[in-house]
């Protein structure tokens, strides 16, 4: 256990934290479990069990709360219900990728 968070680079209170269920791991830190364990975070987020049945909403869809929504125009409707669209049909196997850093304006900017 040990030398499994030191190759995390997590303390090893901490491991045995995320491990009895007590703490829940940031993303950066899954990232770092799934790397040293060869594998990736969803495959990790799989064998939990964690987000497989996504329970059913009651009341409206998606594409039928921005069709109803009275402070949209048609074309604030349309670019919506295709973003919802690309959404939905683009789903699979999520990647969790690295945020670029921001950029910081010079301070004399």
């Amino acid at each position: 256990m040990r030398q499994f968070s030191q190759l995390v680079g997590i303390s090893n209170p901490y491991l045995s934290q995320i491990e009895r269920g007590l703490r829940e791991p940031s993303e950066r830190v899954l990232e770092s479990i799934a790397t040293a364990l060869r594998t990736t975070s969803d495959a990790l987020y799989e064998q939990a069990g964690i987000g497989e049945d996504e329970p059913e909403l009651d009341g409206p869809s998606v594409p039928d709360a921005i069709r109803a929504d009275p402070h949209l125009n048609a074309a604030e409707r349309r670019a919506l219900l295709a973003v919802y669209q690309a959404f939905v049909e683009g789903r699979g196997p999520r990647t969790r990728r690295r945020r670029a850093p921001v950029p910081v304006p010079p301070a004399d900017a």
